[in-house]
């Protein structure tokens, strides 16, 4: 998109009206010196149907929204609702960022560039040989799409519902040509005694659902770990991990580059994302210590 004099935003899903996001990117826009309204469209406070998407969009594109994010349970619907999809968001069949443009709504993903930027910076030098996923959910397809580009030679996939694992695993095989299975939850810890690292894609761990997806005994030095849970930054499952030694990548990481992805593609513009990140944790030091 084109860059312009100021903009407007709206994140639209349920359960959004405490999302760090929209003070992100109103942040770096001030910080860059123009303005950037970015208003939540919570569709639970606003008693709407993600049924009623279409005609979300119909008024956020005529009240003059230069674009949307989407989030849980939208990224996949409003994939039919565009009239452009940029091909890696296609093959993940999800969008997440949305542009009103003058070639019409054109959608992008960046949950899967945000973690594979995000792998860049701070798993910097891990092996990648073989990869354990915890996850076959939405963030899971973005994130495994990810760990393919990044050159993982062996990817397991492990998920409580075990069809939803050999799905993502067949997509992916059919789409990226790359060595992927599933596996079920009881040969998890034979998967993580020979795997070079593991991603954990599943909601355990945050504030609502505390505690770790497996047992911390399989976690060791030479075995690095993810988590795109970022509420709290610091996991269960990354402290154990930390403790035993382990390189980790924590999910705060991904939000801020996922966000300056949608930053750059929304306004034009180069995010700094040192500050992005500084900004980010100022905003979660504040809620932990508000949950606290």
């Amino acid at each position: 998109m084109a860059e312009k004099n100021s903009y407007l935003v709206g994140l639209i899903g349920t359960g959004v009206g405490q999302s760090l996001s929209p003070s992100m990117h109103m942040t770096e826009a001030a910080a860059q010196g123009f303005p950037l309204v970015f208003k939540p469209i919570d569709l639970t406070a606003l008693e709407l149907d993600p049924e009623e998407l279409p005609r979300i969009l119909d008024w956020a594109e005529k009240l003059g929204y230069d674009a949307v994010t989407v989030t849980h349970p939208c990224k996949q619907q409003v994939v039919g609702l565009l009239d452009i999809v940029d091909p890696v968001a296609a093959d993940l069949g999800a969008v997440n960022t949305v542009l009103f443009t003058p070639e019409g709504r054109v959608g992008y993903n960046t949950d899967t560039s945000g973690f594979e930027a995000a792998f860049k910076v701070g798993m910097s030098g891990a092996p990648v040989r073989r990869v354990v996923q915890l996850g076959a959910g939405g963030g899971g397809t973005a994130v495994a799409d990810a760990l393919v580009r990044l050159g993982v030679e062996e990817l397991t996939l492990v998920d409580i519902d075990d069809n939803r694992a050999a799905a993502l695993a067949v997509s992916l095989r059919e789409r990226r040509g790359v060595k992927v299975h599933p596996a079920p939850m009881s040969e998890l810890p034979a998967l993580l005694a020979t795997a070079d690292g593991v991603v954990h894609c599943t909601p355990q761990g945050m504030h609502d659902h505390p505690g770790t997806p497996f047992d911390t005994a399989y976690l060791r030095q030479d075995l690095w770990v993810a988590d795109i849970v970022y509420r709290p930054l610091e996991t269960a499952l990354l402290k154990a991990a930390r403790e035993a030694g382990s390189q980790t990548l924590s999910g705060g990481l991904m939000a801020v580059y996922q966000a300056a992805d949608a930053f750059r593609l929304i306004t034009g513009v180069e995010p700094d994302g040192e500050r992005m990140m500084h900004h980010f944790r100022e905003l979660a030091s504040a809620e932990e210590a508000a949950v606290s």
